[in-house]
């Protein structure tokens, strides 16, 4: 089995330790809140185009699969 390449990282000398997309400035926090206020995803990649398309998919299933596992925990 093939270990999946991290896709966020908090590194202090880094915005402070904000967690990041791998390799850029960009906050993960910055496409929460893209898709929060309705934004399409498209949209977000544009305005950062560091950040590529399966990075900003790897975080959407990820916060997914956090959420589904607080469901069924709770």
């Amino acid at each position: 089995m093939t270990a999946t390449p991290p896709v966020i990282q908090s590194d202090p000398d880094i915005l402070g330790g904000v967690p990041v997309f791998v390799g850029t400035r960009v906050p993960v926090r910055t496409l929460l809140d893209y898709l929060e206020a309705g934004e399409p995803l498209s949209e977000f990649l544009e305005d950062f185009p560091s950040v590529t398309r399966e990075q900003a998919a790897a975080v959407v299933r990820l916060a997914g699969d956090v959420l589904v596992a607080h469901a069924r925990s709770a």
